[in-house]
């Protein structure tokens, strides 16, 4: 299969280039710059030069190849109306493109919301709609083409998705410890992030457009639910620095940005994903690769 990737060069699209090309595939990847593009082709992946705001580059990108991953964001979080809506056109292209062709297009999401004081489920609905909704709405619009002749899977990502050479949340959260002079935790540190590594993710996304049928939503997670003081404890060994509770109304002040994401439960299951792609995940846990040393080098 050729295969259309978003944000081939980014940290999990990076991987799941990899994931296809050493499992026989040939990929598309999307590249905004020439490091990009050489980062690509020197791993023999083709290149179409373009970004989330080149429409027809996306378009293009769909109708030639055989199957399309996108997992590109702005992650504008200072301005989150111009990553929503950026996100909202790119998925809307790209489905629109494939309508009737019943070719797999896997886009990827967050569990953000869809539900409170337990674990998420695949079964639940993604609470956002509309163009001013998180990710602007990209979920639910993508899963309506499911009938409208498109292979079309949601892939919701546990909020930190690790491994050697992380540069996303948790790194987000080693540089706040560095800067407070502290490692903390939002409240009794009772919520919980679900996580997976970043090969695993890779993997799921592989077998998910391989084999899912159209209109499902997968979950992107290996642990179910790590308290988020246990999280805030191995950045403070690893930096051996103070273990200390930030009240909520503290968080973007001793955080920044990443305090508004840390104060969320994020805990969800993937066992209806594990069952119908036959995935099981088996890279290091969170807590094995804090311990390893490699997000404090």
């Amino acid at each position: 299969m050729r295969v259309f990737i978003t944000g081939a060069s980014g940290w999990i699209g990076s991987h799941t280039v990899d994931e296809f090309l050493a499992h026989g595939h040939q990929v598309l990847g999307l590249a905004r710059s020439d490091a990009s593009a050489a980062a690509l082709q020197a791993k023999g992946a083709e290149v179409l030069r373009g970004d989330l705001d080149d429409l027809d580059a996306l378009r293009r990108g769909a109708e030639s190849t055989e199957g399309t991953v996108h997992l590109a964001n702005k992650h504008d979080f200072a301005n989150p109306a111009v990553s929503n809506a950026a996100e909202r056109a790119a998925v809307q292209t790209i489905a629109d493109t494939l309508v009737g062709s019943d070719r797999p297009f896997l886009m990827a999401s967050g569990l953000g919301g869809i539900a409170r004081g337990r674990a998420g489920t695949e079964d639940d609905v993604n609470p956002s709609y509309g163009l001013d909704s998180f990710r602007g709405g990209a979920e639910n619009l993508a899963l309506e083409y499911a009938q409208k002749g498109v292979r079309v899977l949601a892939a919701r990502f546990a909020p930190t998705v690790h491994g050697a050479g992380d540069h996303g949340f948790i790194a987000a959260l080693v540089a706040a410890a560095r800067a407070a002079g502290s490692s903390g935790y939002v409240g009794d540190g009772s919520n919980h992030w679900s996580a997976v590594h970043v090969t695993d993710a890779a993997r799921m996304v592989r077998l998910a457009v391989e084999c899912a049928p159209a209109g499902n939503v997968l979950h992107s997670v290996a642990e179910e639910g790590i308290t988020t003081k246990e999280i805030a404890t191995a950045i403070g060994a690893g930096l051996d620095l103070p273990v200390v509770p930030v009240a909520p109304e503290a968080a973007t002040d001793h955080f920044g940005w990443i305090g508004t994401f840390f104060a969320l439960d994020l805990q969800a299951s993937s066992l209806r994903t594990r069952a119908l792609l036959g995935w099981e995940p088996a890279g290091p846990t969170l807590g094995e690769d804090l311990a390893g040393g490699g997000y404090f080098a």
